[in-house]
């Protein structure tokens, strides 16, 4: 057995055992009769990502999960792969060729889709590269791609099989255009940001009586060439008498009506509003009402086309904003500006404003809506945390169609052939079911020469949708018998973030359930059973950490500096259950120093003696000698069984960061701040020293595994260390999780009394020793100490006073009480105090419980608000709200004895 080196040098660690596990094949995931399935499907992250924050916290989740249901004995699959991410890719590749005087027109579709794969086969698996530095246990040999020749049969035969149901359909609706891309885009792919312009006051002169003016608000002058009519509310008495009159547009001259439609907001403005319907999505909902058609003043590139009249066509939509101000201005029409702040939509890949645009596109009309609401009310999929039920269930209340065509090159071509010759923009429903004109197929007509396909593309979440079971060969039968489908699907969990709880959860239930085994029940078709959602990532000003902020810094900068265990442990240790994450570098430092701190206490351990049989938890219970256990081994003992079992309970309620908290604490508190100290004298004894390394060896078996979810490299190396792993075995592959209820069943019978008996020993240690730290007295050794306590506490304390002196360095520690003439510096612990008598001067002592008072006050004040808060209260854990709960009372006893000791001094 190799001895454990005096620092932790994680690169080599991580190395090594990475390699290791590659090679064995360890994150192979193959059904097995004889084992329950535990499944996961990677969010397939854009094949042009790189690792961010975000991808470090959802990975690390998937990775925890997967690697716990292998010690529980569950054969895992995690499931890897990319997203072709059209628009993303596209918009790289064309960057590039920009550089190189090119674009995509100027190759042609087929060369260009060629310098696509190019750059996809060169750069698209950095990220999955960059996840194995993470630990990640994926089962990298299925790697998928939602590009890939199976999977793109899938995606596509969805298209036909729904156009064929009557569910696709082609429309011409407004959408979300982006002028850079040329393409329409999912509100998913539109960022809202605050922009800085002008609020333009407009008079349109009434027809019928010149002179007389109604005015309305815009912050888009360009488009009042497009303006069909002047709408107000039907209940405004303002303008009751003007309704069905006409005004006159002021911009390209002519006359539109005066319209009378609720949507109007009558407090807004002057209560009148320009009806846009090319330019905006309400305009466009009252003309179809009125029946007013829309006129589009401008062209797919964003500038102004002549529609928009003399003056303006031809110019950029911004320039020409400020030019028909002018023009309005010298009509006499313009009645004031002023600045104005609003939001903005723009597109997420080009950064350019969107625009509302009329377009012809394809259509989804969802399929399994009710069955995809009675799925998740029902409980048949469960969220974590559950109030986002809530959220997705009024989506699905107002589910409207869903746009699935984009004008890109780069994607799952639309498997439609028209006729060639035909207008397509003259298509009706009837033509396109008419096989003479319209043809929808895989394959496509036998005579192509006559035929023209459909230039689009499919929306990128057209074919993520199919991730949970298109990834396992679905719809080939073989593919699916080979891939273990029956066995692995429905898949268990997925981590995902709430963003695209509509735009990706929503639509794999509903596709699951409308393609997945027809007429069985439904928690048969179901993709997954879990879905939990992770918090945002943000910084310290709780901006969301982005590149273009420059706030968030690169996770292999991270893993280089404190280890990718440190990285793991110290994200979830400040990832609470679906709540957003103030970023702490801080914390990442702390999780490397756990580490250490592990590190530490085994190499104790193998220089504490000789390592004795380890090789089974059976073969260390045989050590152990419970008719020898002294209160410590009681309570150590006992701590462990109670950290396994909030463990196990964190895991079932999804609460990875609690259970972080609980091993710390048990491991860096009662282990080695405790138990390691009160060893180094039961290791001088031969009659206590077997027995202590039996129990140190347990202890250090069991806390291994509990990490190991989270810290997978140094546990692995630490359990071959300490001699619990043979040869060619593996601690992340063999089940090993012993539970708490298995340890009691094999000999290990605890007294509760005992234990009890050190909790309040621990609690004068740890009081002394901060009392020593705060007064600079941590090296002191004679420091003399009274505690006032009941009878029964202070015989506690003087059946053991060798044992406290030792470990708190202290002089002497007696009972007694504070002497009211003799002042003294005092700790309010509970029910008893700690008392440290002054010689001199009270008022230093006075300072101190003052500033302690104003300390505990702020404290207090910052729970009360965190429990009055109704998001907090209706958002954390049980355990999280009672912990609060706890800490406020204790707080608030912790005030009223230092009040009760500043009287005292008088």
């Amino acid at each position: 057995m190799a001895p454990i080196t005096k620092s932790y040098e994680p690169r080599e660690v991580e190395k090594k055992w990475y390699a290791a596990w590659q090679a064995a094949g360890c994150f192979a995931g193959k059904a097995n009769p004889l084992k329950a399935p535990y499944t996961i499907m990677i969010p397939p992250p854009n094949v042009t990502g790189v690792l961010t924050m975000g991808h470090v916290l959802n990975c690390t989740i998937q990775d925890i999960l997967v690697r716990r249901a292998r010690l529980e004995g569950r054969e895992a699959l995690w499931l890897p792969g990319t997203d072709h991410a059209g628009i993303a890719t596209q918009a790289v590749v064309e960057r590039e060729l920009r550089k190189e005087k090119k674009t995509r027109h100027t190759l042609g579709r087929e060369k260009f889709l060629e310098k696509v794969w190019a750059w996809r086969e060169e750069k698209g698996g950095i990220i999955l590269q960059q996840l194995q530095a993470l630990g990640a246990s994926a089962d990298w040999n299925r790697t998928q791609f939602t590009m890939d020749p199976h999977y793109s049969q899938a995606v596509l035969g969805v298209f036909v099989d729904l156009f064929r149901k009557n569910h696709i359909y082609r429309g011409k609706r407004m959408v979300n255009w982006c002028p850079a891309s040329l393409t329409a885009l999912s509100d998913e792919e539109v960022i809202m940001k605050p922009v800085k312009g002008f609020m333009y006051q407009v008079r349109y002169e009434l027809v019928d009586k010149p002179g007389k003016f109604i005015e309305v608000k815009t912050t888009r002058p360009e488009t009042i060439p497009g303006d069909v009519a002047i709408a107000v509310h039907p209940d405004d008495p303002r303008y009751a008498k003007l309704v069905g009159k006409k005004v006159w547009r002021p911009l390209n001259r002519g006359q539109i009506p005066i319209i009378a439609d609720a949507a109007v907001d009558q407090e807004f403005g002057s209560g009148a509003l320009k009806i846009t319907p090319a330019h905006d999505k309400v305009d466009f909902e009252i003309g179809s009402r009125h029946k007013l058609p829309p006129v589009d003043v401008l062209n797919p590139d964003g500038t102004l086309n002549e529609l928009a009249g003399p003056g303006l066509a031809g110019l950029d939509r911004f320039a020409g904003r400020k030019k028909a101000a002018e023009l309005l201005m010298a009509a006499g029409a313009l009645v004031k500006e002023e600045p104005y702040e609003n939001n903005v939509g723009y597109s997420e890949r080009a950064d350019v404003p969107i625009e509302p645009r009329l377009t012809w596109q394809w259509w989804l009309r969802y399929p399994k809506v009710e069955e995809a609401k009675t799925a998740v009310r029902d409980g048949h999929i469960k969220f974590h945390p559950d109030r986002w039920s809530k959220v997705y269930l009024h989506w699905l209340d107002n589910i409207q169609d869903w746009c699935i065509s984009r004008q890109l090159w780069w994607g799952h071509r639309i498997p439609v052939w028209y006729a060639k010759g035909l207008d397509k923009e003259k298509l009706t429903e009837a033509d396109l079911q008419d096989p003479q004109k319209v043809h929808v197929s895989l394959e496509g007509p036998a005579d192509k020469e006559h035929w023209v396909q459909e230039d689009d593309v499919l929306d990128t979440w057209a074919s993520s949708w199919l991730w949970p079971f298109a990834t396992l060969g679905w719809p080939d039968k073989a593919a699916m018998q080979q891939s273990g489908f029956n066995y692995f699907y429905p898949t268990t969990t997925l981590v995902t973030g709430p963003d695209i709880i509509f735009f990706w959860v929503a639509r794999m239930i509903m596709a699951g359930l409308e393609f997945v085994r027809p007429g069985e029940p439904l928690e048969r078709r179901i993709p997954f059973k879990h879905v939990y959602f992770t918090g945002i990532i943000r910084d310290q000003q709780g901006r969301k950490m982005s590149k273009s902020l420059g706030n968030s810094p690169d996770p292999l900068d991270l893993i280089a500096t404190y280890g990718a265990d440190g990285l793991r442990f110290g994200i979830i240790s400040i990832a609470p259950q679906g709540q957003d994450i103030r970023f702490q570098e801080d914390r990442i430092e702390g999780g490397k120093n756990f580490c250490n701190k592990l590190w530490n206490a085994a190499r104790f351990r193998q220089m504490s003696g000789d390592m004795a049989d380890n090789s089974t938890l059976g073969a260390i219970l045989m050590r152990l000698e419970p008719a020898k256990f002294d209160g410590d081994d009681h309570a150590i003992l006992d701590r462990l069984l109670a950290t396994t079992r909030e463990v196990d309970h964190s895991f079932s309620n999804f609460e990875f960061s609690a259970a972080v908290q609980a091993i710390y604490g048990f491991f860096w508190n009662d282990f080695c701040d405790w138990y390691v100290e009160v060893s180094k004298s039961k290791l001088q004894d031969p009659a206590t020293k077997a027995n202590c390394l039996a129990i140190q060896d347990l202890v250090l078996r069991q806390t291994l595994l509990l990490l190991h979810p989270f810290t997978p490299f140094i546990t692995e190396e630490l359990w071959h260390l300490l001699g619990y792993g043979a040869e060619g075995t593996f601690l992340m592959r063999d089940p090993h999780l012993d539970n708490p209820s298995q340890l009691a069943g094999r000999g290990l019978r605890l007294n509760a009394a005992a234990a009890a008996v050190i909790g309040q020993l621990k609690a004068v240690v740890s009081q002394v020793r901060a009392f020593k730290a705060e007064q600079g007295e941590a090296a002191s050794r004679d420091s003399e100490f009274v505690v006032e306590a009941s009878a029964a506490h202070w015989k506690v304390l003087e059946d053991n006073m060798a044992k406290l002196k030792r470990l708190t360095g202290a002089g002497a520690i007696t009972r007694g009480a504070m002497s009211p003439n003799a002042p003294a510096i005092v700790t309010a612990f509970g029910s008893w105090n700690l008392i440290r008598q002054l010689k001199g001067d009270p008022a230093a002592e006075r300072v101190r419980l003052k500033k302690e008072l104003e300390t505990i006050a702020k404290h207090i004040t910052g729970t009360q608000a965190r429990l009055s808060n109704d998001a907090f209260v209706s958002k954390a854990p049980p355990a999280v709200l009672e912990g609060a709960r706890k800490q406020l009372a204790d707080q608030q006893a912790k005030q009223a004895e230092l009040k009760r000791l500043l009287a005292s001094l008088g």
